[in-house]
């Protein structure tokens, strides 16, 4: 079984070195198309190759592209309206014969829309319908009993990734374009930067060099994070005091005059635009529970705190 299954992987990694070796300036052209689209790129397919159609649609929105996926049949009863005379149809099909996308594309025939096919079969009508036929290459599918898509599908999938992954690159897509596409979930969550999940600076708690212990303390008290910094007279962040310095001067049984006598001066602090998931591994490492933002003048922008990381589902 072992055996088996390593032999189909095996088969479909060679088919994916062909697709490779094989690319030409039909792929180029066809990238061209797509870069001046205006509309939509709409993703058609039947079966297998319409499960295809639909994650690769699925991959060119996330990455700045809008991409819809339609059924054939869908189309010819009615969905056809969604199609506009700035849209490009990129239609998948191994035979390329599949009758049911024989309306969707007279109808972007009429409107003289670009067609691009990801077929087999060069000799095909959807290939010689196409303005541009990116052919896979004539591999035989991975279970030889039945011939079900697989090693086919496989291959489509990979140059769906190939067209979607090189088209955001040209269109110079940016990660902080893709987080705005991806707010949810643990893939959101690890692009956010610290600047997207910190406190504001009227939700940090400061205090100026020199305050009475028991302003400073108050201060502490109300904005409830557990620390409080100092700033220096030219409000730049000097020193930190958290509740642990706290317990230790009253374990010794001092008597503060001014909040910085407890201070732990030149705090560890990080900037904005550091990843949140980088941020955390600091904490994490340092056994803290915040961290003051600064800019690189050493002034503070706000703070965060280990609850905002779990809140923003980063842990």
């Amino acid at each position: 079984l072992l055996s088996a299954g390593k032999r189909v992987l095996a088969h479909e990694a060679s088919a994916l070195m062909k697709l490779q070796e094989g690319l030409d300036t039909a792929f180029t052209a066809a990238l061209k198309t797509l870069y001046k689209t205006e509309g939509h790129i709409v993703l058609v397919g039947v079966g297998k190759s319409g499960h295809i159609a639909r994650k690769i649609a699925s991959t060119l929105s996330s990455i700045g592209c809008v991409a819809i996926y339609i059924h054939p049949n869908e189309a010819s009863h009615g969905d056809l309206g969604m199609i506009t005379p700035h849209d490009t149809i990129m239609a998948l099909s191994k035979s390329g014969e599949t009758s049911e996308l024989g309306d969707l594309l007279a109808h972007a025939q009429a409107l003289d829309l670009p067609l691009i096919a990801l077929t087999s079969e060069p000799d095909s009508t959807l290939a010689k319908a196409a303005r541009h036929a990116l052919i896979l290459p004539d591999i035989a599918e991975a279970c030889s009993a039945t011939q079900a898509p697989t090693t086919s599908t496989t291959m489509m999938l990979a140059l769906g990734d190939a067209i979607a992954v090189t088209l955001s690159n040209w269109k110079g897509f940016t990660r902080d374009q893709f987080k705005r596409f991806h707010p949810g979930g643990q893939l959101g969550a690890h692009l956010l930067t610290v600047a997207d999940i910190m406190r504001s600076i009227d939700e940090t708690p400061l205090t100026q060099i020199g305050t009475p212990t028991a302003k400073a303390l108050e201060i502490m008290s109300a904005k409830a994070l557990g620390c409080i910094g100092i700033l220096d007279t030219h409000n730049r962040l000097c020193g930190i005091i958290t509740d642990g310095d706290l317990r230790r001067v009253i374990a010794q049984d001092r008597t503060l005059k001014s909040i910085e006598e407890a201070m732990t001066p030149q705090p560890l602090t990080i900037s904005g635009d550091t990843k949140a998931y980088t941020a955390l591994k600091v904490m994490t490492e340092k056994r803290i529970t915040q961290l003051f933002v600064v800019d690189t003048g050493q002034n503070v922008l706000g703070i965060a705190h280990m609850h905002d990381f779990l809140r923003a589902g980063i842990y």
